[in-house]
């Protein structure tokens, strides 16, 4: 990469705001609402709603929908308590689905 070339990132389909970088992908082996998601440690440029209790395919949580700052799409949620034992890895991640994304290499 060269020297002030972006690393790779997600950006929101819609508008093109950065919302992760490529590095801070956990998994690409999560549902959400319209299907496909991607599980990452940290999300940038995105307002977070209020939370609340939603029973998910892997049991219930405490969640907030995450818009995109530029333009205001839902782009997924962030995890904010994790009920069962087995979930808690996901407390302070974010899920975004695939449909809301865009990845931009910025490769040469």
């Amino acid at each position: 990469m060269d020297k002030g070339e972006a690393p790779p990132m997600y950006v929101c389909r819609k508008c093109g705001t950065h919302l992760a970088l490529q590095d801070e992908l956990i998994s690409k082996a999560f549902s959400g609402r319209d299907g496909k998601a991607y599980l990452f440690h940290s999300a940038i440029n995105i307002i977070v709603g209020q939370s609340e209790d939603r029973n998910l395919l892997t049991g219930m949580h405490t969640v907030a929908d995450m818009r995109c700052k530029g333009c205001q799409t839902v782009v997924g949620w962030t995890y904010l308590k994790a009920w069962e034992g087995s979930q808690k890895y996901k407390e302070g991640r974010f899920i975004m689905e695939h449909s809301a994304l865009h990845k931009v290499n910025n490769w040469s």
